[in-house]
């Protein structure tokens, strides 16, 4: 059973939860459900998770706040899962460092196929994206904790990133003032997974400015070469 993935389903529908764990126990995942964002802290803190499956609508902590809160500590992936018509909290929830998102109603299949995408880019980052050899990587005033996964603003405020935004920028200041083509940045995020489900650099590169309050109609930090691709302009200082 070590070998197992072992997926967190936290959604308050009983029917959902068993529907779920059946599903994806029957396709070789070993399944904890729970109701509430109590719950879910019980089952973190009992063992080793490999991904979230996060409803937003709970009672008590909803799942925005649980996911915000999660990912300011882990950097364990996320699914969020969303019963509302409009984009609002499937935005809100990627911005709060979910890795994905399903709308309700979904089928069990298409979060099996989505669940597989995101454990499999998590264990393929390349060997200069693991977190263990630099500590901290300071640029423009902002600090990637690499331990933690997040960026510490010039004022001290810590802001989560989603696992794809963390890629991204781990790989920029990996590669500072060097122009780095759309097809290079996949293939340096992502390997050779890419697929269907992958949401374009250009509005990862647009997330990334937004949460470095880098202007996009003047960027200083992520430029945009025409024709080329992107690059970090600024310095890059590490901490080993």
């Amino acid at each position: 059973m070590e070998n197992t993935d072992h997926i967190l389903i936290v959604d308050d529908d009983a029917e959902i939860r068993q529907l779920l764990s059946s599903y994806l126990t029957r396709n070789g995942l070993r399944v904890t459900a729970v109701g509430d964002g109590v719950a879910m802290s019980r089952a973190l803190g009992a063992g080793q998770i490999d991904l979230v499956v996060l409803d937003v609508m709970l009672p008590g902590d909803d799942g925005l706040t649980l996911c915000r809160d999660l990912r300011a500590r882990s950097d364990v992936p996320i699914i969020m899962l969303t019963a509302r018509g409009d984009e609002t909290d499937r935005i809100v929830g990627l911005e709060m460092g979910a890795d994905d998102y399903l709308p309700k109603p979904f089928s069990p299949r298409e979060l099996l196929a989505r669940i597989k995408v995101i454990l499999r880019r998590a264990r393929s980052l390349p060997r200069n994206l693991r977190p263990q050899q630099v500590r901290q990587v300071s640029f423009a005033g902002w600090t990637l904790d690499n331990e933690h996964r997040h960026l510490l603003s010039p004022k001290g405020v810590v802001t989560a990133l989603s696992g794809a935004e963390y890629r991204l920028l781990h790989v920029f200041l990996e590669h500072p003032n060097r122009v780095l083509s759309r097809d290079q940045l996949l293939d340096l995020t992502q390997g050779r997974e890419a697929d269907a489900l992958d949401r374009s650099i250009d509005v990862l590169v647009s997330r990334l400015r937004h949460r470095i309050d880098d202007d996009p109609r003047d960027p200083a930090v992520i430029k945009t070469v025409r024709g080329e691709g992107y690059v970090l302009a600024v310095p890059v200082e590490e901490v080993h």
